[in-house]
């Protein structure tokens, strides 16, 4: 009987959620067009606040239980539509999140491209709005912008994803929910971690799945502990996570090579692609990182993290420089 109820409870679940999808998406479909039709009456009949304020009244004294039809509301849609009206690609995608994200988008991004790069990863991850709101405010996508994302790209994805924005290892990480003291061990940063472990997964990618803390491996008689350990599904390899509350020193590579081989020798599945390593520091020299990598690591990333949030300002100049120099506009891999 109770593998019967389950079956029925699931049945039901996918038809809410069918049905959820199809309310949202004929929702946001309405404001658009009511948007593209107040947009269009503002600007070839000079319509004022005023007349807009009256509307907005009349709809309410009609359906009094209707949300979001204040002025703000429509003057709001009609932001929506001149937004993103007038390109197809964008435009097709806003049926696919809620509305409630949609305006987060709109109010708190930028330019088109940052609207589409949070539209997608929205669509693709299925962001609540607490998480799309974290995301933004800690720059995800001037930091996803700055990172090469370089030990994932050398993996054939065991998934289709030609969707973007695709998994990618950032260069920094923002680990301001953790709210560590000022002075903290290693050990602090992994057990804080793995308390928020829901918050740090968004961080770095709901693609990855936790396997354990301190995992053990043996290596001969001895036996040696990495400090975190993930397992990413779209490139269907084990990812090992070393935490280091100092700059990225040289020696860091021969560790997480060791841990690399031992988990390839003795975890890896015959299916799964190579293992990667992910060295996490407060800071590191660039130059001092690529000669750390030059010989056969290209399986290993050196990232750094901040436990503040991070000055999105610093970022968007970081960007604006990089794209003056390559003199570009293109902000996807």
């Amino acid at each position: 009987m109770e593998k019967e109820l389950n079956e029925i409870i699931t049945i039901i679940q996918s038809h809410k959620d069918k049905t959820y999808r199809k309310i949202n998406e004929e929702l946001v479909s309405m404001y658009f067009e009511i948007g593209k039709y107040l947009s269009t009456k503002i600007k070839s009949e000079k319509w004022g606040s005023k007349t807009v304020e009256n509307i907005s009244r009349k709809i309410m004294e009609l359906y009094p239980n209707l949300r979001g039809f204040d002025k703000r509301g429509l003057y709001r849609m009609v932001q929506f539509y001149e937004t993103y009206g007038h390109n197809v690609i964008v435009s097709s995608l806003l049926t696919q999140i809620s509305w409630t994200n949609n305006v987060v988008i709109l109010s708190s991004t930028k330019t088109i491209e940052e609207k589409e790069f949070y539209l997608r990863l929205c669509i693709k991850h299925n962001y609540s709005s607490r998480e799309l709101n974290r995301q933004i405010s800690s720059g995800y996508y001037e930091r996803y912008l700055l990172s090469n994302g370089k030990a994932l790209e050398s993996l054939t994805p065991a998934v289709d994803e030609d969707d973007i924005p695709k998994s990618k290892i950032l260069d920094n990480y923002s680990l301001e929910f953790l709210d560590l003291p000022k002075t903290y061990s290693e050990k602090d940063l992994r057990k804080s971690i793995v308390s928020n472990l829901k918050d740090f997964i968004l961080e770095i990618g709901n693609d990855f799945s936790f396997i354990g803390e301190e995992y053990r491996i043996q290596v001969g008689i001895h036996d040696f502990y990495i400090d975190l350990l993930f397992y990413n599904r779209t490139y269907s390899c084990l990812v090992a996570f070393e935490l280091k509350i100092g700059e990225f020193k040289p020696e860091y590579i021969s560790k997480m090579s060791f841990y690399l081989e031992a988990l390839n020798r003795q975890e890896k599945k015959n299916n799964e692609n190579q293992s990667v390593g992910i060295i996490l520091c407060t800071s590191k020299d660039k130059t001092v990182v690529e000669y750390s990598v030059a010989q056969n690591n290209s399986n290993i990333a050196i990232s750094t993290y901040e436990t503040k949030l991070i000055n999105k300002k610093l970022l968007e100049n970081k960007i604006k420089e990089i794209r003056e120099i390559l003199n570009v506009d293109k902000y996807f891999r």
